[in-house]
């Protein structure tokens, strides 16, 4: 007599239920890892395109805003371009850059330069710039 067989008879059956939720896991895991790091990369990026925003509007204020050098005095400006607002601050760095008895047309003035995004973060620049000396009084 003949006798058939099916595949699904003895040791080649298939899964087990175990090794299917086994499976299950670690798909899971898998998908829960590569979610994380999407989402840390997402942060980053998002982080980076902000500081780029703001360093683009930094060197424009300081290109626009910041006056020349013969007509840049002590003072606060202030403003807002492209949704950020910025805030200009020029002080003498001191009176330690003349010499004694000696007349100085030129001494440096700290320029501080402050842009605020529309999402709160801040970028804070300081640069140095050459005023006229009778223009610090």
């Amino acid at each position: 007599m003949f006798r058939a067989t099916s595949p699904t008879d003895g040791a080649a059956a298939g899964f087990t239920i175990i090794e299917v939720l086994i499976a299950l896991a670690v798909v899971a895991v898998s998908i829960v890892a590569i979610g994380s790091l999407m989402s840390t990369n997402v942060r980053g990026v998002r982080s980076l395109e902000q500081h780029v925003t703001l360093m683009q509007t930094v060197r424009s204020v300081m290109a626009a805003d910041v006056p020349p050098r013969a007509e840049i005095g002590v003072g606060t400006w202030s403003g807002k371009t492209n949704d950020h607002g910025w805030r200009i601050d020029v002080s003498p760095m001191g009176d330690e850059w003349g010499a004694a008895g000696d007349k100085v047309a030129w001494i440096p003035a700290l320029v501080r330069i402050q842009v605020r995004s529309p999402s709160g973060a801040v970028m804070d620049v300081r640069t140095v710039r050459l005023m006229h000396e009778q223009q610090q009084r």
